[in-house]
């Protein structure tokens, strides 16, 4: 059903429940592009944008599209953090983050770093002929390269694992589960137990960790605690999430797996199509700073939008059939990794561990590598999305 919000003229979608949402959003953002530019989810309690252009234009117009929202998920459960912020606060506590994640800095530093974890967790399950590599190598590779990204080296990848779940649940959790929120703050106290007893080794030891740049450039302890924490979330699972949605939509083509693994400039664009097919980070939130027209709908000041890239990246016809796996698809911009000041920071360490190391590997090493069984695969999500279970076999 497709009816009106009482007192306005936004189309709603008021006909499905949040499950629907969990288990495959697009038939949903399908649905809303046609219906205009911004639609209310009933199930989600929450204004949609879809359409790319429309979400590129509200990226580059930060005074009004806010990112300051104090009652947002993320600035409730995480406290003070640079994605919660605009302006000249925003570009302080970037800066403050950027030595650690600069291109350079991902392939001289942590590419080592990352190879030999990369080949310590493949080592240990590669004779056994099967495995669902959410388990075996996602989940493991993923937690142990962001604790050390971060400068965390008393804290298990289990630990981060578990950490990251509980701070993605609370920030996606727009349908209020006290559950939820109750993780969430809990898992904020022991990220903070983290930050404190690694920071007195890194104040007397600095290296080129995250939390070792953060207290070289100043940012107080409160801000410190804040962007932790986003990392910890986004920083998990968006690269594991990459890892194995790669992977599956390489082993969904044949034909275009056994081309990728011949030729290793092409896993770079076979990485930008997995996240763009599958965005990890499927949507973030903006406060409107003023009364707004988008579409020819006045939005009130004060209203919290959602921009769904995770839509934007399967609008037709930017992307032709975008349902599909593609890595052969010409070249065209996605939102994966967001716009403008907001642009994934990790970006680049990400690029890095997933392209030049971890699924050249994973085909090199696990070899006639394919799917147990399709029917398997299962993929939840929509605030944040992706594999998790991805079970498959090869030859020993």
């Amino acid at each position: 059903m497709e009816s009106k919000i009482s007192g306005t003229d936004i189309p709603i979608i008021d006909d499905i429940v949040f499950e629907d949402l969990m288990r495959d959003p697009y038939p949903v953002y399908k649905r809303a592009q046609a219906m205009g530019p911004i639609v209310r989810i009933e199930a989600a309690n929450l204004l949609l944008v879809t359409h790319f252009d429309d979400i590129l234009e509200i990226e580059h117009d930060p005074e009004t599209f806010s990112s300051d929202n104090p009652e947002s998920n993320v600035v409730k459960l995480f406290g003070p953090n640079l994605m919660r912020k605009d302006g000249e606060a925003h570009k302080r506590e970037r800066k403050a983050i950027e030595p650690t994640m600069r291109p350079g800095t991902a392939t001289r530093c942590w590419g080592p770093v990352l190879e030999g974890i990369v080949d310590e967790v493949i080592s240990a399950f590669e004779k056994k002929g099967e495995a669902d590599l959410f388990d075996a190598l996602a989940a493991p590779i993923s937690g142990r390269a962001l604790a050390a990204v971060v400068g965390f080296d008393d804290v298990s990848w289990q630990t981060i694992a578990a950490w990251s779940q509980g701070m993605m649940d609370g920030a996606g959790n727009y349908s209020g589960d006290p559950k939820l929120t109750a993780r969430a703050l809990e898992v904020s106290r022991e990220i903070e137990a983290a930050v404190d007893r690694n920071t007195r080794r890194l104040l007397e030891a600095p290296d080129e960790s995250l939390l070792s740049s953060m207290l070289q450039a100043g940012l107080t302890t409160k801000e410190i605690y804040g962007n932790t924490k986003v990392a910890v979330g986004g920083g998990y699972n968006e690269p594991r999430d990459a890892i194995l949605s790669l992977i599956y939509g390489l082993l969904l083509n044949p034909d275009q797996k056994d081309k990728v693994v011949a030729d290793p400039t092409l896993w770079q664009p076979a990485f930008e199509e997995a996240v763009r097919w599958i965005s990890p980070i499927g949507m973030y939130p903006r406060l409107l700073t003023r009364d707004v027209e988008i579409g020819g709908h006045t939005v009130p000041k004060g209203t919290q939008i959602g921009l769904s890239v995770a839509a934007a990246n399967h609008e037709e016809p930017r992307f032709e059939a975008p349902q599909r796996y593609n890595a052969f698809r010409p070249k065209a911009q996605h939102l994966a990794f967001g716009s403008g000041s907001h642009f994934c920071a990790g970006t680049w360490v990400a690029r890095v561990m997933v392209t030049r190391i971890v699924a050249p590997q994973v085909f090199a090493r696990l070899k006639n590598l394919r799917l147990k069984d399709p029917d398997l695969v299962t993929i939840r999500g929509w605030v944040f999305r992706g594999p998790t279970s991805l079970p498959v076999v090869w030859d020993v």
